[in-house]
């Protein structure tokens, strides 16, 4: 149950939140729950209206490039519609980071599709929207497994460890570098922000505080009342 405490609050502050992080690690969840407590618009990277990633999962290296360039194109044109219908700071909240969308292509695309890839994402890049806080959730490959085959989406169960392994590893090292905006990352590795109210409040504190430059929310097992 959400308490009157988040229902009272507003985005001051917050504008534009992107929530990133590995598949299965609990962006989408949390991007709808924050976008109710702040009162903002909710944007959703809606993997299932891609009509090639299931094709994608199946045969990787065949449909990879038309997977990627069509997220690329969704993404491009749903922030672009909210810098236009809000020019100056968009209240929306989202489960993606736009520059996600070339760290997959990393990992996915031979050398020549990247460099393709790439001439096309540096023509949108710098026409879209910045987030005024980005939330950088990380979970171990074993966790995202489990929450992977608890959603049950059919194309991704038996997804490739690897895979995961080198998504994770890509995550570590973009995020490592990044300064584009004010970012927090989260242990969410032993924490429930979705039913425990309780966790879920802690980190709308660490929210509400301000984030500047990089900051950690990584709260004690004990001090979250887990054991």
């Amino acid at each position: 149950m959400t308490s009157a405490v988040t229902n009272e609050r507003t985005a001051a502050g917050t504008g534009f939140i992107a929530i990133e992080g590995p598949i299965g690690v609990g962006k989408t969840s949390l991007a709808r729950r924050l976008a109710t407590t702040y009162q903002t618009e909710l944007l959703l990277e809606e993997a299932d209206g891609n009509p090639f990633l299931s094709k994608f999962y199946a045969e990787p290296t065949r449909y990879a490039l038309a997977t990627q360039l069509h997220f690329l194109f969704h993404r491009t044109r749903e922030l672009q519609a909210r810098r236009q219908g809000d020019l100056f700071a968009p209240r929306l909240t989202s489960d993606f980071l736009f520059e996600k969308d070339r760290l997959f292509a990393r990992v996915v695309l031979e050398n020549d599709e990247f460099q393709l890839y790439q001439e096309i994402y540096q023509r949108f890049v710098e026409t879209l929207p910045t987030p005024s806080l980005v939330i950088y959730l990380q979970a171990s490959v074993p966790t995202l497994q489990r929450r992977i085959a608890r959603r049950g989406i059919g194309y991704e169960q038996g997804m490739d460890e690897h895979y995961l392994e080198r998504l994770c590893a890509e995550y570590v090292a973009f995020f490592y570098y990044y300064n584009d905006t004010p970012l927090l990352i989260v242990n969410a590795e032993e924490i429930n922000l979705v039913d425990n109210e309780n966790h879920y409040t802690l980190l709308l504190e660490e929210i509400d505080r301000g984030v500047v430059g990089r900051r950690y929310f990584n709260p004690g097992v004990r001090h979250l009342g887990l054991d």
